[in-house]
């Protein structure tokens, strides 16, 4: 049960309609890990940060089960920062500030204690970086995700259709598949997708749910209905660490597991808006997934009868 997770770790200032945080943990390798160590221990961190990453947010993530030995810190530059303002629909937003900072010299390494790790999820990087890792594993995993976004479809597309033919799963939203393809209709942007090379690919739709494809096969799982969103920021990353901690824990890259692992990432996602950044993930226990994820089971099971 060993799971690698290449991304990035930041500070983060957000504003929405219902409050703001002006420095709060973020980057996509805080939010699958929160999520995913809730299934499957270690979780094997390969990251970034600067001399500003303060010792209580790795201690923090130590404590639920993750090794940050794969994690860079540089002593004279800060970390990753980014400032958002979300609209009221929750679903569009303003970027505001973007500093690379460390992420910018972002060359992760895979110390030799992580390889052998069965299950590799890639964050949202650079595509070369993404080949970087891969092409570093001694032993090619049983299964790797990676998620992508629209700025490397336009930017640097040839890497990324290097890359799609190197992964097992690929996570983008609705948006993103239809400009990677150029196809309105998910099923066909579906469709050219996996030609590219991911066997599984999972189109996320944010507040509507989530699509996985796999061959002539989709399955679709509805988003939970929540009185109260605080704050969508990473939730697409929780998705992704809960979807893999599922797979990682049982060890099974079957379609009909992934359809369960697909419900348990819409579980963990639907914690993450609850509050600011990671702090609702922090909290949460086993009890408390085990009885969202069976609101969802609720929310799908249903008889019927044909007469």
């Amino acid at each position: 049960m060993s799971l690698i997770c290449v991304g990035s770790l930041a500070y983060d200032a957000i504003e929405t309609p219902f409050g703001k945080r002006e420095r709060i943990v973020g980057g996509s390798a805080a939010y699958v890990a929160y999520a995913a160590a809730n299934f499957v221990k270690p979780v094997n961190l390969v990251s970034i940060i600067g001399n500003d990453f303060e010792e209580a947010e790795i201690k923090s993530l130590e404590a639920k089960g993750v090794s940050f030995e794969g994690v860079e810190r540089v002593k004279d530059k800060k970390s990753f920062f980014w400032s958002g303002k979300y609209h009221m629909d929750m679903n569009t937003r303003d970027t505001l500030v973007t500093d690379l900072n460390v992420l910018a010299d972002f060359n992760p390494i895979i110390p030799n204690s992580f390889q052998g790790s069965e299950f590799l999820m890639l964050g949202n990087l650079h595509p070369a970086t993404q080949i970087s890792v891969i092409n570093q594993m001694k032993t090619v995993p049983r299964l790797i995700a990676m998620d992508t976004m629209n700025y490397w479809i336009s930017s640097a597309i040839e890497d990324l259709k290097l890359v799609l033919k190197m992964v097992d799963v690929l996570m983008v939203n609705d948006t993103e598949s239809r400009e990677l393809t150029g196809e309105y209709s998910l099923v066909k942007a579906a469709r050219k997708i996996m030609e590219m090379g991911p066997k599984f690919l999972i189109i996320k739709k944010g507040e509507h749910g989530a699509l996985l494809f796999h061959k002539d096969e989709v399955f679709f799982a509805p988003a939970l209905p929540l009185e109260e969103v605080f704050d969508p920021t990473g939730a697409g990353d929780t998705f992704a660490g809960g979807f893999m901690g599922h797979i990682a824990r049982t060890k099974d890259i079957s379609f009909a597991n992934m359809k369960t692992a697909i419900i348990v990432g819409s579980a963990m996602a639907s914690f993450c808006v609850e509050k600011f950044g990671p702090e609702r993930l922090k909290e949460i226990n086993k009890k408390e997934i085990d009885d969202r994820i069976r609101q969802f089971i609720d929310l799908v099971n249903f008889d019927i009868s044909l007469v």
